[in-house]
């Protein structure tokens, strides 16, 4: 049964990290700047991503362990039924291929969501539709010979991943902008690499804090420059590393209840 779930696990994985960098190009996005203008590529994303990845393992295994043990303790308490049950599922392969067929059409949910979330019942049709319509036929085909099975395996954990990956950029974008009105990142993004670091720019050449010696967010670095968020006036600007020196630096600063960004752009509007 691992062996069996693991082969599906591992396509899940590559899937789901496969998608994730268009997740953080969405999450930077919403501060006008791109991964690379911030130093975020894929190695950089692959290392802030390692704790996260490890602590995804720790929860996995349990969770795994609990699952095996209750089949079991299942398949024991019924005298060997839900095994034989199990079995007489899989010899008929138009029904495994229509249960993986509608869970690949379920997996086009958070594509849906994200492109523009329509009506539950609507969403609901499509993904039945399209899960019936486009690999129903396939995957009992893909039922014949043990390597087309193994292929099937591939194919349903690859889109499991990338659906789940779509949920996450969904949930990636929402926090950004979570960050961008109340200045304080939620811990799934702080998960998936988002450093909410806050600092006090000063002045190089006097060591004079600058811009009213009010916090800014560091976005990141790249190219010699330093990418700030301006939170009092919701604004994204560069700045010279060379000139900059960072002070007092805050990682996830606690908020008073009530906080928002951009009290300063309102005043300037005014």
């Amino acid at each position: 049964m691992i062996e069996r779930i693991g082969s599906i696990i591992v396509p899940i994985g590559v899937a789901l990290y496969a998608v994730l960098y268009l997740g953080v190009e969405s999450m930077y996005s919403i501060f006008e700047v791109s991964p690379q203008q911030a130093g975020i590529d894929q190695s950089v994303l692959l290392g802030r991503l390692m704790g996260t990845l490890v602590l995804l393992l720790l929860v996995a295994l349990p969770v795994l362990g609990v699952v095996v043990g209750v089949g079991w303790l299942a398949d024991k308490a019924t005298r060997g039924a839900v095994g034989r049950l199990v079995r007489a599922a899989r010899r008929r392969p138009w029904l495994v291929a229509a249960l993986a067929a509608l869970w690949c059409g379920a997996t086009y949910w958070g594509l849906l969501d994200l492109l523009g979330g329509s009506d539950v019942a609507v969403m609901v049709v499509v993904a039945v539709g399209l899960g019936v319509l486009t690999f129903l036929v396939p995957f009992r085909l893909l039922r014949r010979k043990p390597v087309g099975r193994a292929g099937m395996k591939v194919i349903v954990g690859a889109l499991t991943g990338i659906g789940l990956g779509f949920l996450l950029i969904m949930q990636m974008t929402l926090g950004a902008i979570e960050v961008q009105q109340t200045g304080k990142a939620n811990e799934l993004i702080t998960y998936v690499g988002f450093q909410d670091q806050w600092a006090i720019l000063k002045n190089a050449e006097n060591d004079k804090p600058l811009y009213g010696g009010r916090w800014m967010m560091v976005l990141g670095e790249s190219n010699g420059a330093y990418v700030f968020y301006d939170c009092d006036k919701l604004e994204t600007f560069r700045r010279s590393m060379d000139r900059t020196i960072l002070g007092s630096l805050r990682l996830t600063p606690e908020r008073e209840p009530g906080f928002k960004c951009g009290t300063l752009a309102e005043d300037e509007s005014q």
